[in-house]
């Protein structure tokens, strides 16, 4: 069952309507394994999604979650919000590796 069938409210532009607060959890891997999960509070959904696209490492967005009013996005979705036509922010120019 996908984010969107949840609570049968998972449309981009209510997300990104919200003013919820947002949630992203994410752990590392490094040579010994998993590493501890690492979680981080936003004021909103699309600051969570900028963070999670634009500053984390590509490596780390695998195993990522986006937890916004109960409702959690893997990391695909994630990427599906931030390709949204009604993501918010400006995207940050794609670099070689993208």
């Amino acid at each position: 069952m996908t984010s969107e069938n949840e609570h049968g409210t998972g449309s981009a532009a209510a997300l990104f309507a919200d003013t919820m607060d947002a949630e992203l959890y994410s752990s590392k891997f490094s040579r010994r394994g998993r590493q501890p999960l690492i979680y981080r509070r936003f004021a909103s959904a699309a600051e969570a999604i900028r963070f999670a696209i634009e500053d984390l490492p590509a490596h780390s967005l695998v195993g990522t979650y986006l937890e916004v009013d109960e409702t959690r996005f893997p990391s695909a979705e994630i990427r599906q919000l931030y390709a949204s036509t009604h993501y918010p922010f400006a995207r940050r120019a794609a670099g070689p590796l993208a």
